[in-house]
């Protein structure tokens, strides 16, 4: 007899439970992918660069913390719960007071620096 039960188990991703695997700050990791889009954990605190992204928009989802985005003509304030697209080609800077655990979605390849650069810079593909 068959049955029409999958082979693999259906498995939530736990935001929660991404988040308790790595403690470093600034450092994206992939949890998920949507055709050529990915969405990717990051912790931060401080201040990061001016950068932008000339050939796509980057979404700033806030799960836990608050969050600023600097823009040179202004800035917007995010609390957990709430998310912001930046425009591509706008050129801005994430700041946080305190840490916040937040989600990006952007399409892979994306690098974090923008055309900036530098020590910042982290490296693409990273899962967990």
């Amino acid at each position: 007899m068959q049955t029409n039960e999958p082979q693999t188990p259906y498995i939530p991703i736990n935001f929660a439970e991404k988040f308790e695997l790595f403690s470093e700050r600034w450092l994206p990791k992939v949890i998920a992918e949507l055709n050529d889009y990915q969405f990717k954990l990051a912790r931060i605190e401080g201040e990061f660069i001016w950068h932008d992204h000339p050939d796509t928009d980057e979404a700033f989802l806030v799960i836990e913390g608050n969050l600023r985005i600097d823009f040179r003509d202004g800035c917007v304030h995010l609390a957990a719960g709430e998310m912001f697209v930046v425009p591509r080609g706008v050129e801005h800077e994430p700041v946080a007071e305190k840490e916040v655990k937040l989600m990006l979605i952007e399409p892979r390849g994306v690098t974090n620096t923008g055309r900036v650069g530098g020590e910042r810079t982290a490296r693409n593909d990273v899962w967990i």
